[in-house]
C-alpha cells in the first residue's frame, strides 16, 4: 500500500516514481511516533517581531477612501502586543513595494528569527480577497507571507507564523439571520527525540485571522476602530494568561459575530453583521506565557 496524490491521471503517470516509493510509508512511519510536546515552546531569549501595517491615506489614483478609525486600530494592538512581550514595530501608509520589503526583511533577519519564538503581523488596509492595499495598489498576500515559508525561513521552521489581516475580502453584505434565544447559542520533547531530523511541511505553522469571509465587506467604526481589532483587544487582555491562540480566536469569532451591527445613514448598510475567519496551519497550541 503506497501513498499517491489527488492529482490527474496524466500528472500520476509523470510522477509515478515519486508517489509510488515505498519509502512514502517510511516517512508517515516516522512521524507517528515523534513522542513531541502538543505545545510550542517560548522559551526562546525574545518573543519575537510584531509588524503592524496601517494604511490611512490612499493615493487617489486607487479610489480608496481614507480609513478613519484604523489609527485606533493600530494603538491598541500595538498596546495588547507589547502587553505579550512581542518588539511591536507599527508603519503608517505604506506603497505595495515598501510593505514587500518590511516583510522580505523581517524574513531574512537570520539572528533575530533564530532568537525568537515566533512571528506576528496586523495588516490594517483597504483589500479583496486574496490582495491587501498599499496606499499606491493592491498586492498579493501570499507575496507578503511566502518569504517566512518554512523552507525560505529557515530559523522559523516549525514555530507559529501570526497573519491577523483587517481588510475586505469582496463587496457582499451579511444581512444576518434571526435565531430564537437558547442556552444553545447563547451560552518538550523528550530527551531521546532532540537530536533527531525529520521534516515538516513548508507551509506548517501559519495562523491567518481575517476579519470577514471571502467575498464580504469588513467594517470599521470611524472613532472606535474596526470590529475585528476591537474583539481582539477585548478577548486577548482578558484571556492571554490561560487560553491558546485558537480557542482566543474562536471567542474573538463570538464577539463580533453577536455584539456588532453595522449603524449608518444608509438604508442599505444598515443591521449589517460580519463574521471573523481563521485558517489554521498550525501543528501545536500556541500559548502566550509569560517570560518572567
Amino acid at each position: 500500500m503506497t501513498d499517491k496524490t489527488d492529482a490527474k491521471p496524466d500528472f500520476q503517470q509523470i510522477n509515478k516514481r515519486s508517489t509510488d516509493h515505498e519509502d512514502a510509508r517510511t516517512y508517515r512511519a516516522a512521524g507517528e511516533d515523534l513522542r513531541v510536546s502538543d505545545e510550542y515552546p517560548m522559551t526562546s531569549s525574545r518573543r519575537g517581531r510584531f509588524i503592524i501595517i496601517n494604511n490611512v491615506n490612499f493615493l487617489g489614483r486607487t479610489g480608496m477612501n481614507t480609513r478613519e478609525g484604523s489609527d485606533r486600530d493600530a494603538i491598541s494592538l500595538k498596546m495588547r502586543f507589547k502587553a505579550l512581550d512581542f518588539d511591536v514595530v507599527v508603519y503608517k501608509d505604506q506603497s505595495t513595494a515598501q510593505m514587500e520589503k518590511i516583510f522580505g526583511d523581517a524574513a531574512a533577519n537570520v539572528d533575530y528569527n533564530r532568537r525568537a519564538d515566533c512571528f506576528g503581523c496586523a495588516l490594517l488596509s483597504h483589500g479583496d480577497h486574496g490582495i491587501i492595499y498599499g496606499i499606491d495598489g493592491f498586492i498579493e498576500i501570499e507575496k507578503l507571507t511566502e518569504p517566512f515559508n518554512g523552507d525560505k525561513c529557515k530559523e522559523l521552521a516549525g514555530k507559529p507564523k501570526i497573519f491577523l489581516i483587517q481588510a475586505c475580502r469582496g463587496t457582499k453584505f451579511d444581512s444576518g439571520v434571526e435565531i430564537a434565544d437558547s442556552e444553545a447559542v447563547n451560552p518538550g520533547a523528550d530527551d531521546i527525540f532532540k537530536n533527531r531530523t525529520f521534516k515538516i511541511p513548508a507551509l506548517a505553522d501559519f495562523v491567518f485571522a481575517y476579519s470577514t469571509v471571502p467575498g464580504y465587506f469588513s467594517w470599521r467604526n470611524s472613532r472606535e476602530g474596526s470590529w475585528f481589532v476591537q474583539a481582539i483587544t477585548t478577548v486577548f487582555e482578558k484571556y492571554c494568561d490561560e487560553k491558546d491562540l485558537l480557542w482566543m480566536l474562536t471567542r474573538v469569532n463570538y464577539e463580533v459575530a453577536y455584539k456588532f451591527e453595522s449603524k449608518t445613514n444608509q438604508e442599505s448598510m444598515r443591521q449589517k453583521k460580519q463574521i471573523p475567519c481563521i485558517t489554521s496551519m498550525l501543528t501545536k497550541d500556541l500559548y502566550f506565557r509569560r517570560k518572567y
